[in-house]
């Protein structure tokens, strides 16, 4: 079924421009997008009418980088022992945590990260997937848990050695199986977890089906450290010369200890950086600097949140002191992702996907300070409907898709299981 959203201002997301308009949207990944002038006459044959008076129409937000397997941590017990640096905050919480999950958890978690993604406005998702404890048909299981809601995805699994060779062996079967039918990306978590012959197979894993590698890159001195150690280059130097950079879809995460060698050999190549500034912050590891990287930098949420505004505000915050950022800046890389999904043909992030913004401000709001707006005005909780590739998925802030109840009550009693697991 099409919907027609009447009496509303369209906000264009890439030129700011505000234009009063009605819009028709068809449903389907490849649904159109139709601007009718205020008052002029449409055919309502099969069509979903919604009032937006007073209100405004903009695309709707992607996120660049996710953890939805970390859905079920918050609130959970301190771990065994207290992390002293980020190394220990990895194998005491995050690796332990992975290896904890099962079908059930992997499931939830999904889900419950897509219905949190729908709410604060996102209708795609990049996300990196680790569960060591359940990997084969974990990525399905994941996209058919992001679409049952509703949200678009390029999944991928955290493939590394940490857990031995069959445990990356299986991570690399799992990603060549997803990728036979699924559009996909293919996961390594960081140089330091993951050996030459690993890196090779997944390389050869990325050129066989045309995608990208989606793995972070110094979020810790200890990868550049290692990396020096083990193999006598950087981490960007290794990667380069095992192939990663030479995708256009390819994905680094983080990149926070960099020398000039590397951010050039970034620069002048076709892959994308992710900054991820609130988990930068928790794990205390730096701050994101993006001097000499180029323009290709989009934002993540690193399984923090779900809510790709909040942490574009963040980096806008941090960055006045540890970077080069101003409002456009900050507007233009939560954006990017769009332009990341286009240039690489990745499909689910078309034109027919849309937030209504229920925003009484108490100022002007036009194009000429839509940035100030954007960067102190606008929050999450301003997010009416939202329409995901033509289909209403979020209707007055509420999941039309899924029993968002039912699935919390089912999550919580997960989450016990799981922080119980973890602290045995």
């Amino acid at each position: 079924m099409s919907i027609l959203l009447k009496n509303t201002t369209f906000i264009d997301w890439q030129n700011l421009a505000f234009k009063p308009c009605d819009i028709l949207l068809e449903e389907g990944v490849h649904g159109t997008i139709k601007f009718y002038a205020p008052n002029e006459k449409q055919d309502l044959k099969d069509v979903q009418v919604l009032d937006c008076s007073g209100k405004y129409v903009t695309k709707s937000f992607a996120i660049g980088h996710h953890h939805a397997y970390s859905a079920l941590a918050k609130g959970m017990p301190a771990p065994k022992k207290s992390p002293a640096d980020f190394l220990e905050i990895l194998q005491y919480i995050w690796w332990n945590l992975d290896k904890c999950l099962n079908r059930e958890m992997v499931e939830y978690s999904a889900l419950t990260t897509a219905m949190a993604c729908a709410k604060a406005g996102s209708t795609f998702v990049i996300d990196h997937h680790a569960s060591s404890g359940f990997i084969r048909g974990s990525l399905e299981l994941m996209a058919k848990a992001f679409e049952k809601v509703g949200v678009g995805h390029l999944l991928c699994y955290e493939i590394t050695d940490r857990d031995g060779q069959e445990k990356a062996e299986e991570g690399l079967e799992e990603t060549a199986s997803f990728l036979s039918h699924q559009k996909g990306l293919i996961g390594l978590h960081a140089s330091f977890t993951v050996g030459e012959a690993t890196l090779s197979k997944a390389v050869r894993i990325m050129q066989q089906y045309q995608t990208g590698i989606h793995i972070h890159v110094a979020e810790d001195i200890f990868d550049q450290t290692h990396c020096h150690d083990t193999y006598h280059k950087t981490v960007i130097e290794r990667l380069h010369q095992a192939g990663v950079l030479s995708a256009p879809e390819t994905i680094l995460v983080h990149g926070l200890y960099l020398n000039e060698k590397e951010r050039n050999l970034i620069a002048n190549s076709p892959v994308w950086m992710v900054q991820n500034p609130e988990s930068n912050l928790n794990n205390k590891v730096g701050f994101f600097n993006s001097k000499n990287l180029g323009d290709k930098i989009m934002i993540g949420t690193d399984g923090m949140h779900s809510d790709i505004l909040q942490s574009s505000k963040v980096a806008f915050l941090a960055g006045q002191a540890y970077d080069q950022i101003n409002y456009e800046d900050t507007y233009n890389r939560l954006r990017n992702v769009h332009r990341y999904l286009h240039e690489n043909n990745f499909s689910g992030d078309g034109d027919n996907n849309l937030i209504v913004l229920d925003y009484d401000t108490a100022t002007d709001f036009n194009t000429s300070n839509f940035f100030g707006h954007f960067i102190f005005g606008l929050r999450s909780n301003h997010i009416y409907h939202v329409i995901s590739d033509g289909r209403l998925i979020v209707k007055n802030r509420i999941l039309q898709t899924v029993d968002e109840e039912s699935l919390l009550v089912e999550s919580r009693k997960l989450s016990k299981i799981l922080w119980s697991k973890m602290q045995s």
